[in-house]
């Protein structure tokens, strides 16, 4: 009974640590994709027109709401580009950790059949 026990508690353990991975995994490649091309192309954009607001001389109390502005919008579009990523990717992790989730468990089980009938054949 005991072992019949800890093969039925063993995948919900494993799926724990899964999840866990897959969301530790997800977390780390959404962070490092977050700043993209469009990203930086935006990025660039605004620091241009900043620049030519500053070459035709308008006051520095228009430009800085202007690059201000810019700067929340890269933030914002990097943060929900991140969220965004981080759901994917979370799914893609789940994906490819769940069949090595299930084979360990079979061959768990497996493993044990086969010891309890060597020590029956004995």
């Amino acid at each position: 009974m005991d072992e019949a026990e800890a093969i039925v508690e063993a995948p919900e353990e494993v799926s724990e640590e899964t999840k866990q991975l897959a969301a530790q995994r997800a977390g780390d490649r959404a962070r490092t994709s977050r700043w993209d091309l469009n990203v930086a192309v935006f990025l660039f954009a605004v620091l241009i027109i900043v620049i030519i607001l500053l070459f035709q001389e308008v006051a520095i109390e228009v430009v800085a709401p202007v690059a201000l502005f810019g700067l929340v919008m890269v933030w914002l579009v990097g943060w929900r580009q991140g969220r965004q990523l981080y759901q994917r990717f979370y799914e893609e992790e789940l994906a490819k950790l769940q069949p090595t989730q299930e084979k360990t468990v079979e061959e768990t089980i497996e493993e044990k059949v086969q010891k309890a009938l060597r020590e029956r054949y004995r």
